[in-house]
């Protein structure tokens, strides 16, 4: 049975609650962080990715930055910018983009539900992002960025949630610069509050969707704590809602292939067909997208390549285990500073202008990896690859793949099964901002 229970809120004033919401830490460069603090000086980045207040002497796990976001969160409760609530709530928080709406239930979950398996994760942790979330975990007292977590649909959760949208007033109800309407209501009724914690008392399992690095840090902070320590922030949305989109990959060269020679080995595991100048997209599982020298092509998996393991059989693991590795010799693509990954949100022009600037967009990674950021989906903007470096005629060009999204039943069913899919396999939009809801301990 899962333990989520409603927990004492630290929240900003409604006033602010704008102007501090904040995209998660991991989705920002250093870079990109400073120039959107410096668009939004109470944005909730300069306690989450404190790092960009410093120039680059300092690293970016200096114990200065650590002790930075909290003295920044300090003197923001210091100037009235946020408050604490005076007893335990549930929050729902609904995000709407487009025509998509997503509601989720802001709790505290026991941290023994992590370690005993209720909250199932599918991701690899790697040390020195664990590490980070722990120093500035420890450094608050407070968890900042509350985990996204998935949960099979539950009518009675769902009856609830539409009674406190329907009687209750938010708290906030702003759209963020990206479009994204934000809605906030606490649950008031207790009633409803009892309703929410049953319902997920019955469940056996809920499953991170993001934040993997997070609840791995709290959890390892609650053993051995009782009461708010022994607990950390989450944000659960039922399966029905959740949007995953396609996580893309970019290699910056071909690995000393040349178009025809890359084509012809492909051909040996992809049925391959080329599709023009015009972007193509892929259309279900088990189909790809290619983008090499100004042409866009359609990749099949040939059927003889699948196993009916529910790891093997993903997308992500058939491209990195059929083209990536063995034709293009991504052995690591966690480590190997030749791959970049982007988010769908980000488009399919995206990869064709990094393809397109191959060993110049190597290189920005590469700088960005010193940072500690490889492999991280960096968010690569067209100003950091300088015009000149993308056409100069010693840069070779790279190879971009565009993914058909996984689903959340492929998510389930490998988390269920005790395995954990490749890095960077999920990207889910909208994104919950952090700074909204934070639970101090």
């Amino acid at each position: 049975m899962a333990d989520v229970k409603p927990f004492v809120c630290c929240r900003p004033q409604a006033d602010w609650a704008k102007e501090v919401a904040a995209l998660p830490y991991d989705v920002f460069t250093r870079d990109e962080a400073s120039i959107e603090i410096a668009a939004h000086p109470r944005s909730f980045l300069r306690i989450d990715k404190s790092a960009a207040l410093f120039d680059g002497v300092v690293g970016e796990y200096d114990s200065q930055v650590y002790a930075k976001a909290a003295s920044v969160f300090a003197a923001d409760e210091h100037d009235g910018i946020y408050l604490d609530e005076s007893a335990p709530h549930y929050f729902l928080y609904r995000l709407m983009q487009g025509g998509h709406a997503q509601t989720g239930i802001v709790s505290c979950i026991a941290a023994d539900d992590y370690t005993g398996g209720v909250l199932k994760r599918h991701e690899n942790t790697r040390s020195f992002k664990l590490e980070d979330r722990v120093e500035h975990i420890t450094a608050l007292s407070a968890h900042t960025g509350p985990i996204l977590v998935a949960y099979r649909a539950q009518a009675a959760i769902d009856a609830v949630v539409e009674q406190v949208v329907e009687t209750t007033g938010p708290l906030y109800d702003f759209t963020s610069p990206d479009g994204v309407q934000h809605t906030v209501w606490r649950v008031e009724d207790r009633e409803a509050e009892r309703s929410i914690r049953v319902a997920f008392a019955s469940l056996d399992a809920l499953y991170i969707a993001d934040g993997h690095h997070r609840a791995a840090a709290a959890a390892e902070l609650a053993q051995g704590q009782t009461g708010e320590a022994a607990a950390f922030l989450i944000i659960a949305f039922p399966s029905t809602q959740l949007e995953i989109l396609d996580y893309n990959r970019v290699v910056f060269d071909t690995n000393g292939l040349s178009g025809d020679e890359l084509l012809a080995r492909i051909a040996e595991r992809f049925t391959v067909e080329e599709q023009g100048v015009l972007p193509y997209k892929p259309q279900a599982k088990g189909e790809f997208s290619m983008y090499l020298d100004g042409l866009w092509y359609k990749l099949l998996i040939h059927d003889r390549l699948h196993s009916g393991d529910p790891v093997d059989d993903l997308d992500v693991s058939l491209l990195q285990d059929h083209l990536l590795a063995p034709i293009l010799g991504i052995g690591d693509p966690r480590t190997d500073k030749r791959i970049a990954y982007v988010g769908g949100v980000r488009g399919l022009g995206e990869l064709k202008r990094r393809a397109d600037a191959g060993g110049a967009a190597a290189g920005v990674a590469a700088g960005a990896a010193a940072g500690g950021v490889a492999g991280e989906g960096i968010a690569l903007n067209s100003s950091d690859i300088p015009a000149e470096s993308v056409n100069a005629s010693d840069i070779p060009a790279g190879v971009a793949f565009a993914l058909y999204p996984c689903s959340l039943d492929e998510l389930f069913a490998v988390a269920d099964a005790g395995r954990l899919m490749p890095p960077k396999s999920t990207w889910f939009e909208p994104k919950p901002r952090s700074g909204l809801f934070i639970h101090k301990y």
